[in-house]
C-alpha cells in the first residue's frame, strides 16, 4: 500500500474507533455516569488532540528529516528487507518497553513529573484522556518513536501503521470500559489496569501500571496492580490549582513553587 494511501486508511480508522469508543462507553461504562462532554472535554479535543497534535507533527517531522539528512543512517535500510508487519512489530515492542521505563522515570524525577502531571489532572478519564500531553513531553516520546523508524530504513508506510496502533491503544486503555480480557491482561494493556494508574486517593495503586500497550512489563518488573472485586473510583492529582485552560496548563508546568522558593532563599542565608 502507498504511504498517502495508509495514511489515509489510518486516519479514517482513528476516527472510527474513536466513535466506536464513545458508543461503548455509554454502554458498558466502567464508572457509570460519565459524560461525553465532560469537563475539559473540549480543551482536550480542540487544543491537545487537533492544535498541538497538529503542530508537533510538523515539528517531529523537521527534526527528524534534519537528523536522517545530516546522519544519512537511513540509506543503509539496515532493515528495509524485513517484511512490513515484521518492522512495525518490532517497533511496537522496543518503543513499548522504552516507554514503560520513561514513564516510571516521570513519576520519580520532579523536573520530567512537571511535564507529565497535565495528564494525570483530568478527574475523567476516558476515551479522550490519552491525549492530554505537555507539548515537551510528547516531543521527546514521538522523536524517539518515529526516529529509529526512519534512521533503520523501514517502509514508508510502517510509521502510519505504527501511528495506527498507538492512538488506538491509548484510546482504548483510558477508555471508560469496564471489560475483563483473563489471562490477556498478562500480556496486553487495557482499562482493567490502567485506570488504576490514574487513581487518586488509593496507596496501593501510587506507582503502579506503567505500561502502554505490553502489561507484561509491569509483571516482570513488579509494578503491576489489578485487585480482584475493586474498582477505581477517583482521578486526577488532588490540584485544585491546576489551570482548566490549554495554554494555562503549558504553562503550569513552569509555575514557581514558593515552598521551594523560601526553602531555597533560606539555604543562603
Amino acid at each position: 500500500m502507498e504511504l498517502n494511501q495508509a495514511q489515509l486508511w489510518c486516519f479514517g480508522l482513528i476516527a472510527l474507533s474513536s466513535v466506536i469508543f464513545m458508543v461503548l462507553e455509554r454502554i458498558f461504562p466502567y464508572n457509570p455516569g460519565g459524560k461525553l462532554l465532560r469537563p475539559g472535554f473540549w480543551v482536550d479535543m480542540i487544543g491537545y488532540n487537533f492544535f498541538q497534535s497538529a503542530l508537533l507533527g510538523l515539528v517531529i517531522s523537521e527534526v527528524i528529516q534534519w537528523f536522517d539528512s545530516s546522519s544519512g543512517i537511513s540509506q543503509l535500510g539496515l532493515i528495509s528487507g524485513w517484511p512490513v508487519y515484521v518492522q512495525v512489530l518490532f517497533f511496537l515492542v522496543t518503543h513499548d518497553f522504552y516507554i514503560y521505563w520513561m514513564h516510571r522515570l516521570q513519576h520519580r524525577s520532579s523536573v520530567l513529573w512537571r511535564i507529565h502531571e497535565a495528564h494525570h489532572a483530568t478527574e475523567d478519564v476516558d476515551w479522550l484522556s490519552g491525549v492530554r500531553s505537555h507539548p515537551i513531553e510528547i516531543l521527546i516520546n514521538q522523536t524517539v518513536e518515529f526516529l529509529p523508524i526512519v534512521l533503520l530504513g523501514a517502509a514508508p508506510e510502517v510509521a502510519a501503521y505504527k501511528g495506527l496502533v498507538s492512538a488506538v491503544w491509548g484510546m482504548y486503555i483510558h477508555s471508560n470500559l469496564s471489560i475483563k480480557v483473563g489471562w490477556l491482561q498478562y500480556i496486553v494493556n487495557g482499562p482493567e489496569m490502567h485506570r488504576w494508574h490514574h487513581a487518586y486517593g488509593n496507596n496501593r495503586a501510587m506507582n503502579k501500571n506503567f505500561s502502554t500497550k505490553f502489561a507484561i512489563w509491569d509483571w516482570i518488573f513488579g509494578t503491576a496492580f489489578l485487585p480482584k472485586n475493586e474498582l477505581a473510583i477517583r482521578y486526577g492529582i488532588g490540584d485544585e490549582l491546576f489551570p482548566k485552560s490549554y495554554l494555562s496548563q503549558l504553562l503550569y508546568a513552569f509555575r514557581r513553587e514558593p515552598d521551594r522558593e523560601l526553602k531555597l532563599a533560606a539555604s543562603y542565608e
